[in-house]
């Protein structure tokens, strides 16, 4: 498949894990929707050099690539699959942040209660902070190749059994942009619906390359331990 990539990744890419069709009908709007082949490539753990590997490996963090070509399955626009993150030993969920490189994400943000439900708006450049407790799905909304770049903690694996079991997240984005309940999660809020933000005390500041602070380097701790940090 061509992608991006090439433009946007100069270094070395390992081999992408790859998610499939079968793999998405769980959490499709409409399960039984025609739709064969791969949706989305992820390549995990990528550095520009061995140094660049070896400090974030020190750091507890991987910095990972997506590509999520253009797709409407069932009226519904392609999403990733969607995921909770665990608590830290001090009982904080971990974060991540994303960078959008190329096209427009929507990442609908969910806190595990269900108090709020968010769909956040991002474009080429703009950074997107997935707060402690919130499970997040990405959507590409687009007709472009959407590419992402994001830095998460090492520490944890996804917790997918929600988005499964309820066949998606709280809502589905159809083809247009309307937002449709799920009906199997009950009552869920009406979504707040934002654009991407800015958070300057972890470096997050749009525009400047999300691996600026792998090479930087700049202090990724909060990605472990965000107890320590305060985000309004």
């Amino acid at each position: 498949m061509t992608t991006p990539l090439a433009d946007l990744w100069p270094g070395p890419l390992p081999a992408p894990a790859v998610r499939t069709a079968d793999e998405m009908r769980c959490v499709l709007a409409d399960p039984a929707a025609p739709c064969d082949g791969p949706l989305y490539f992820m390549y995990r753990d990528c550095a520009l050099t061995p140094e660049d590997s070896a400090w974030l490996g020190g750091q507890g963090v991987r910095f990972d690539l997506t590509v999520i070509p253009p797709a409407v399955i069932g009226g519904e626009y392609v999403k990733t699959k969607g995921h909770y993150h665990p608590e830290n030993p001090a009982g904080v969920g971990y974060p991540e942040v994303y960078q959008v490189l190329a096209g427009e994400a929507h990442y609908l943000l969910q806190r595990k209660d269900l108090s709020d439900v968010v769909a956040v708006t991002a474009r080429s450049g703009e950074f997107v902070f997935i707060p402690p407790g919130y499970g997040h799905v990405t959507v590409n909304p687009g007709k472009e190749v959407l590419v992402m770049a994001n830095l998460v903690s090492t520490r944890f694996s996804s917790e997918y059994g929600v988005y499964e079991e309820r066949r998606g997240a709280a809502y589905y984005e159809m083809e247009g942009g309307a937002w449709v309940r799920n009906a199997r999660y009950g009552a869920v809020p009406e979504i707040r619906e934002i654009r991407a933000q800015e958070v300057p005390e972890f470096g997050i500041r749009h525009g400047r390359g999300i691996y600026d602070l792998v090479a930087g380097p700049a202090d990724l701790s909060f990605l472990n331990e965000p107890e320590r940090m305060v985000v309004a």
